[in-house]
């Protein structure tokens, strides 16, 4: 499980298809502190170190990872947000998010408001459970956010400048893709009500 609250943001060193998998090399402000077996959000997506060397770690993407992330369009050079697990006993500043993406989301707009930035997706609903309400929680690329604005297939962000300077989205721009992730809880919530109704 993880926070949503951002440690480092990484940089890919390396990608390479091999079969339907996609290996990546990364470095980051602690890749000297990972170990193998441990699991890490990068940009949203839950992946796990499977080797280290020379200040730089490797993880793997399956098919399935591929076909429902923005991974494959990650480049050597490219920066992404990284962030460690929670361990029992940490302050929890974000909100639950797992690392488990519901769906890739576009920027339709971004606008800066004199000190800090709005944002604003749209994505297609494939499930009841992709929503959001207004002051609800919302992972973006991983970042741990609150909705301001909310309808059934978009919604807007507010970020603050140290978000905007310590996060990847001083590089979101219109037409942007990004790793969303629901609220866990409103996602349950929605199932149950829709098996209510069944």
């Amino acid at each position: 499980m993880f926070t949503g609250i951002i440690e480092s943001l990484g940089e890919i060193a390396k990608t390479e298809t091999v079969g339907t998998n996609l290996e990546l090399w990364l470095s980051c402000d602690f890749s000297n502190e990972l170990k193998v077996d441990q699991s890490l959000a990068h940009n949203g997506i839950c992946l796990t170190v499977v080797e280290i060397k020379e200040n730089k770690y490797r993880v793997t993407a399956i098919d399935e990872t591929i076909q429902k992330t923005t991974i494959s369009s990650w480049r050597e050079g490219d920066k992404i947000n990284v962030e460690r697990c929670v361990k029992l006993g940490d302050r929890l500043d974000g909100h639950n998010v797992q690392g488990h993406v519901d769906v890739v989301g576009k920027c339709i707009s971004s606008t800066e408001n004199d000190g800090s930035w709005k944002f604003t997706f749209e994505y297609s609903p494939k499930e009841l459970g992709h929503i959001t309400v207004p002051k609800g929680s919302i992972a973006v690329n991983g970042v741990s956010l609150t909705v301001v604005d909310s309808s059934k297939t978009s919604f807007s962000v507010a970020i603050i400048p140290f978000t905007y300077e310590h996060t990847t989205f001083q590089f979101i721009k219109n037409g942007s893709f990004v790793n969303l992730e629901f609220d866990i809880m409103g996602k349950y919530v929605a199932a149950y009500m829709a098996a209510l109704s069944s």
